[in-house]
Parts: C-alpha cells; structure tokens; sequence
C-alpha cells in the first residue's frame, strides 16, 4: 500500500476527464442521509515553494467538495456551475495530509443552491468554505 492511499472506506471518484485530472485524485465515501465525504491526500504535485498545499488545490478541493454535494443531492443527477466560492485558509496543509470535506446543503431552491462545509485533518479545521451553485435539473 502507497504512503498516498486513502482510509479504509473510501474509493477513488470517478470525475469526467480533464481540470480534476490534475488536481486529484479524489476519493468519496458515502454517509447515511448526508452528503458523501470528500477526500484528498496531499501529494507532492499539490506542494507550494513553502512546503505546504498551494491555496489553488484547497480552493479547487472546496469547490469540488461542494458542487459533488450538488450534483449528488437528487436523482437525476443535478449539473451544478459555481456561482461563487469563499474559501477561508485557517492552516497550511504539509505533505501526506489527508484532507476531507465536510459539506452541507444549506438550502436548495429551484436553480440555486447555496453550500457550506470545513476541510478538516483529522479534527483540526483547515479551511472553512462555502458556495453557491446554479442548478439545471433534466
């Protein structure tokens, strides 16, 4: 096992090709009536000049974290597009961090739906966040 896996419960996402390519990879673990989580290992691809997580994998992070919680909210599945994102930086995350989102849907209207969450290492906060995403439903 890599020093880069992810916690037992969790499985690789499965993201469209492409931008999340890069900043990834992402895991996901399901919960019981709550957005899944959404994890991040940090890996020497996402390391600044200062050896910490650059501010562009955390914010990147925060808004997949909480268009997943969107896009994941109902069936068929929603198309979320970021309207804003607010990232809050409270503490650098180092090399083999294991980062997890924790979302939640604050309220979901018939095109918008507002988000807020922290990214949390074990139980220290590392960032708070929140979103607003409009929504397409099929």
């Amino acid at each position: 096992m890599s020093d880069f896996a992810p916690p037992e419960g969790f499985t690789r996402a499965e993201f469209s090709s492409g931008f999340l390519d890069h900043g990834g990879p992402y895991f996901l673990q399901p919960r019981e009536g709550e957005p899944q989580l959404v994890g991040l290992r940090i890996e020497p691809h996402h390391i600044n000049y200062k050896d910490g997580a650059h501010g562009g994998v955390i914010s990147t992070f925060a808004d997949v974290a909480l268009s997943h919680a969107v896009y994941d909210a109902e069936r068929p599945r929603l198309a979320p597009s970021t309207i804003t994102l607010q990232v809050n930086y409270l503490t650098a995350a180092k090399l083999g961090d294991w980062l997890e989102a924790r979302v939640r849907i604050d309220r979901m209207g018939g095109r918008t739906a507002y988000t807020s969450g922290e990214i949390v290492r074990g139980e220290e906060t590392v960032a708070t966040m929140n979103g607003v995403f409009a929504i397409r439903r099929s």
